[in-house]
């Protein structure tokens, strides 16, 4: 019985079954569907990186990984091994790398405190866990202190400290009294974020003698208490009032640097009298919307999910009657890496290429490192189908050996991301994972989408079939999806039947069927219509609904898009609803809603509940306009507005929108002034210098709002002194002699009086100079020439127009511009690491001769002789570059056994400074690369001659080779190995005493001093013994000699005579039980001859296409078809998946001892080579 799939009319399923883009598919784990096929481990689990433990509780230091066969785990401890069988409290959870440590029977959690890291291992690689960085929680108590009671005067400000202890994490700060309230804060009194009490002024009533300030531990759910402060305010003449100062932060500016993706926080908190309030803006933006938030009474800004775009300069501003004072906050956001494109799973074929990218981003911008199997790819094991280009990985003509996972790192100061992703090398044969069979249902006029999810590599190509012999369906008329999904983007009724998906590649092909159906839609023939009835009227709705035979409705009636009323007034027929004694609830809007499994539909009507006697039903509107729009007690800077509101149409006016034109500067741009409620028809407005100001007027009820009204007469107010300076002042030289000065101007409205102008000033820094001034035009930049070089300057830039100057501007520093650096790094020295890796050390330059900011060091390193060769040749210089002050830094991925040269230079804004002095150093020896070819030439029956060539890469003096070699039988058992030590000048070498026809793998690498290299491995078998095979064919031809046709003949002759007998005597009536004894014992002559006695078994026709068994053997008689290999295939390696090279050498993976099959008769259609049955060995 098929498996039915309904499709929903109105929600038609587009998220397809399996996405198949290989490039980036894991291998499923369904042991149902692919449990044969491996994985490299992929880590689902892990600890954070940063892990605060409960000293109280066991450690549980988590990992878990996935892959086939199950991963193996490990663990290293700051750096090196961690043997957890060597510790009774460690355990690790059995399947899984998870550690427990058993702190609570004994032991302590400092004594695990360290940097862990773990590892899942198994045949196709090894995946690594971040490092995770295991600290206990610690909750101090607080130092014992004496606190002298303090005394003020009423009015005078104070900050009470409360330097909690330092903790892990952090504590949580709050002030309470000695029965644990907290303590009331203000605008006036309130906590910082450094956990200290703030006091813009005090007040008798801030007398008391328990002040205290708890810090709440939450990792260990512990609170410490601070010993209680004793204040005493005096109730005399309080002091005199005085405008604002900040507490903190101190002085005019400050500098504040944050994480991206964290909560940025501010804080300005301001003491005076009367109490200050705080204000604050960004200067050269706004405060971005939904993220802005103001804490603790505005004295601290938060902006959540920061960015680098949300760095700037942010001013807080504390007023009150007597003055305001200002403080610029400069805002850096600087990013730990995060992620643009973490490197994805690669599942490859041999021969296919592939490539893992690995982007991050950051600030600064992070490095980029490549693991393989957790080991550093420079000094992991060479893999030639492999190419590093900075962030990614190119692979090219992949074999199964290039299985592995890669882990990408990319780091900067402040953190780091760890990806894994591997790498799997699969030949495998389609395979289609949807259930056979399955019933699709589908509404004619609908999209029907058939399903074939599929798996395979390389990657199948997907066909679909209709019927039993149609042709390829193809993309005219249906959707072809990369998943396997065939769409039919309108089904129609003669789109029924069944259909067939074939997945093929070229390892083999799949197939599946399944099946379509198309219903006819439902529909409302007969549809409910408005009613308008009396109350205590009955009213009828009708909805009849035509269906497919095949699906039946459910018929639901609704209200208002609810369930109907629980009324007994209200029932329900076949096709009709019916209302009796309507009230005016009842009214509303009726809904039939007919639904099958496949669709549904609905239509409705309106039932209106009329009196009996109805009245008009009033008009609802937005307002009318105001109007009569007048302007009085016109001022410099304010104005009053008055205006008669239009009619509001049966719904209250709630509010008055008031708007201004600025026809000097931006004419017809109507910008917001302010809002009133709708009792009010005046307004006192405040207004700006300079402005020609036109009003308008629009109201509001809650149907909605008002076209505006007729704008008012204008208004010019008074020029005056600009009352703001320009913002983002700026000081940078662009030449060794200069200093660029730039600012954003005001625009016209900020300007408040015509010719505006900007008076910028300057001085050195350091210098006792007097301020040189020049006013300059409405413009953005002024340059300064004849400066020295790289000099701090204090700049300041002041708006003036035809009135006056604005409030003197807060001084920026700048500096004047760079030039290259004068002096070369000294007493470089260098310290060889290993065969691959040098240390660098310099002494740093003086900071005067640098000339600008220092941005580095960069060393200059190239490859000047091999020390194998001893020729000298000239190879590209390479460079790196070492950020900030550092005075050394590490050369990686040298060449072994080499000579190399380098110099270091200053790095500043402008350029590199003057060489050192070369530096010539040498890399000891490595282990050699594998040799570059290994071929088997001149096969005898007895030996095999192996010639190569040497290593591309011997990376110091080869020592000599070693080969091993071992047999391999027909069953592909391994023999014993030998080895055999060669001479490092030989690249040729015959080997004797072999076995004839016997295959042979050959194990071959090259040694230096150091170490062994990479092997090559190469197969190859002896020459068959002729003698054998003449002597065999010698038995065979003695049925030719002549005797031996004679002895036939006298046989044939002596059975003749019997038959003539047997038929005298049957003819004369005697009783001879022939039929009997043939049925007992048939004539050998006319049986199919059996295989135990060396004769033909049954006879099978090549069209019963019966599968090939891989235990079948030779014939006894030891006949061999002329077209049979010596060697088939399918004895060997991995059968058909096996390929040959362009020279005849196989490739494949030799899979060791194979189980034997049961012999089924002769159903073989191939036999394996009869010489490799008489010569296997065991």
């Amino acid at each position: 019985m098929p498996k039915k799939k309904h499709f929903s009319a109105g929600r038609v399923p587009l998220i397809l079954f399996l996405c198949q883009m290989i490039s980036a598919l894991d291998v499923p784990l369904d042991s149902k569907l692919l449990g044969d096929l491996v994985q490299p481990p992929t880590i689902t689990q892990q600890s954070p990186k940063d892990y605060i433990i409960d000293p109280r509780e066991n450690i549980v230091i988590q990992c878990e990984a996935k892959g086939r066969p199950p991963p193996s785990f490990s663990w290293t401890r700051n750096g090196t091994h961690f043997d957890i069988d060597k510790d009774p409290l460690v355990t690790m959870k059995p399947g899984s790398g998870t550690l427990v440590i058993n702190i609570l029977s004994e032991g302590k959690a400092e004594t695990y405190e360290g940097v862990y890291q773990c590892t899942a291992r198994n045949e196709r690689g090894a995946a690594i866990s971040n490092n995770i960085v295991v600290r206990p929680s610690r909750s101090p108590l607080w130092t014992k202190e004496r606190l002298e009671p303090i005394t003020l005067r009423n009015g005078q400000s104070l900050v009470l400290p409360c330097r909690p202890p330092i903790g892990l994490p952090p504590a949580i700060i709050f002030w309470m009294d000695n029965s644990f309230q907290r303590l009331p804060q203000s605008e006036r009194v309130s906590q910082g974020l450094n956990g200290d009490l703030y006091f813009s002024n005090v007040l008798p009533e801030d007398t008391r003698e328990d002040y205290i300030c708890y810090a709440r531990f939450n990792h260990t759910q512990t609170i410490q208490q601070k010993q209680p402060i004793s204040l005493k305010v005096i109730s005399a003449k309080p002091s005199k009032e005085r405008p604002p100062t900040f507490l903190t932060p101190e002085g005019n500016e400050s500098l504040k640097e944050e994480l991206r993706g964290n909560v940025l926080s501010l804080e300005c908190i301001a003491e005076g009298l009367p109490t200050p309030v705080i204000y604050w803006i960004k200067e050269d933006g706004t405060l971005p919307v939904n993220r802005t938030f103001y804490r603790n009474f505005k004295k601290t800004l938060q902006i959540t999910q920061v960015s680098e775009a949300d760095s700037g300069n942010y001013q807080c501003i504390a007023k009150n009657t007597l003055g305001a004072v200002h403080h610029t906050i400069s805002v850096t956001v600087k990013a730990a890496p995060y992620w643009i494109s973490a490197p994805q799973n690669l599942v490859l074929s041999p021969g296919e290429n592939g490539t893992l990218i690995c982007r991050a981003n950051g600030n600064p911008k992070p490095r980029i490192g490549w693991l393989t199997n957790g080991v550093p790819v420079e000094i992991a094991p060479d893999d030639p189908s492999r190419k590093i280009d900075g962030d990614t990985i190119m692979f090219s003509n992949v074999q199964e050996r290039s299985s592995a996972v890669y882990q990408c790192n990319a780091s900067n100061e402040y953190g780091y991301l760890l990806a894994n992703a591997f790498v799997n090398v699969l030949a495998e044969p389609p395979r289609i994972l949807t259930s056979a069979n399955i019933l699709y249902q589908v509404i004619a006029n609908r999209p029907a989408l058939l399903d074939c999810a599929f798996f395979g590599s390389p990657l199948p190509t997907i066909e679909w079939f209709k019927g039993t012999k149609g042709r390829a369906l193809h993309e005219d008329i249906y959707v072809l999806h990369d998943n396997g999904t065939l769409e039919i983007p309108v089904a129609q009724k003669d789109s029924a039947g069944t259909y067939t998906c074939v997945a093929r590649n070229k390892l083999g092909m799949a197939k599946n069927e399944v099946h379509l159906e198309i219903k006819d839609p439902t529909r409302i023939i007969k549809q409910p219509e408005y009613a308008v009835v009396q109350r205590g009227s009955k009213v009828s709705f009708e909805c009849k609904v035509k269906h497919d035979d095949t699906l039946i409705p459910t018929i639901m009636w609704l209200k208002d898009n609810g369930e109907l009323p629980n009324d007994e007034r209200f029932s329900v027929d076949k096709d009709h609803l019916v209302v009796t004694d309507v009230s005016d609830d009842d009214g509303g809007t009726y809904t039939c809603a007919a639904n099958t499994t496949l669709d549904s539909v609905s239509a409705s009507a309106g039932l209106r509940v009329v009196a009996p006697t109805p009245t008009p039903a009033p008009i609802y509107d937005v307002p009318n306009p105001p109007f009569d729009l007048e302007l009085t007690n016109q001022l410099d800077k304010s104005v009053q507005l008055t205006w008669t509101p239009g009619d509001d149409n049966n719904s209250p006016i709630t509010k008055f929108i008031i708007e201004y034109e600025d026809a000097m500067h931006e004419a017809g741009i109507w910008h917001h002034q302010a809002e009133v409620s709708g009792t009010q028809t005046t307004a006192q407005l405040t207004l700006s210098p300079y402005v020609n100001y036109s009003f308008r007027v629009m109201a509001e009820n809650s149907i909605g709002r008002s076209v505006p009204s007729e704008a008012s007469e204008q208004y010019l107010t008074k020029a005056a002194e600009p009352d703001q300076n320009p913002t983002s002042v700026e000081g940078i030289g662009t030449e060794p002699d200069n200093l660029v000065i730039t600012w954003k101007p005001l625009n016209g409205f900020q300007s408040n009086g015509p010719g505006l102008q900007y008076k910028v000033s300057w001085r050195q820094k350091d210098g006792d100079d007097e301020w040189t001034s020049v006013v300059v035009a409405n413009v953005s930049k002024y340059i300064v020439s004849g400066t020295p070089t790289f000099v701090p300057y204090l700049i300041k830039v002041q708006a003036l127009n035809d009135v006056g100057f604005a409030p003197e501007p807060a001084a920026v520093m700048g500096h004047s511009g760079e030039d290259l650096p004068m002096v070369a790094p000294g007493n470089v020295r260098v310290n060889v690491v290993n065969s691959t890796l040098a240390e660098v050390h310099w002494d740093p330059v003086p900071l005067k001769s640098v000339r600008g900011h220092l941005q580095g060091y960069r060393i200059y390193y190239w490859k000047a002789q091999s020390s194998s060769k001893r020729n000298r040749r000239h190879i590209e210089k390479k460079i790196l570059t070492f950020q900030g002050s550092k005075t050394h830094g590490m050369l990686p991925g040298l060449q072994p056994y080499s000579h190399y040269t380098l110099n270091v230079r200053v790095v500043n804004g402008k350029g590199e400074g003057p060489a050192s002095t070369d530096r010539a150093f040498h890399t000891p020896e490595g282990v050699p690369s594998a040799p570059s070819s290994l071929k088997i030439v001149n096969p005898t029956l007895d030996s095999l001659t192996l010639e190569w060539d040497p290593p591309s890469h011997p990376n110091g003096v080869l020592t000599e080779y070693t080969l091993r070699y071992q047999p391999i039988n027909s069953t592909h058992e391994l023999g014993p190995l030998v080895d055999l030590k060669i001479p490092a000048n030989k690249t040729r070498w015959t080997l004797k005493h072999l076995n004839f026809s016997t295959r042979y793998k050959f194990y071959f690498y090259a040694q230096t001093s150091v170490g062994s290299g990479s092997q090559i491995t190469e197969e190859a078998i002896t020459t068959v013994d002729e003698g054998k095979m003449a002597m065999a064919s010698r038995q065979v031809d003695i049925a030719t000699q002549g005797w031996f046709i004679g002895l036939m003949c006298a046989v044939a002759l002596l059975i003749l005579i019997l038959l003539i007998v047997c038929f005298i005597r049957r003819n004369k009536g005697g009783k001879y039980p022939v039929k009997e004894k043939e049925d007992a014992h048939a004539d050998p002559e006319i049986q199919p001859m059996k295989e135990d006695d060396g004769t033909f078994g049954e006879y099978s026709d090549a069209e019963d296409h019966k599968p090939l068994k891989k235990g079948s053997r030779t014939p006894s008689d030891r006949t061999v078809k002329k077209e049979d290999s010596d060697d088939s295939l399918v004895d060997y390696g991995e059968g058909v998946n096996g390929q040959f090279n362009e020279d005849g050498s196989f490739i494949g993976q030799y899979s060791g001892k194979k189980e034997k099959e049961p012999a089924e008769g002769n159903e073989s259609s191939e036999a394996p080579s009869p010489v490799n049955a008489m010569n296997s060995f065991v």
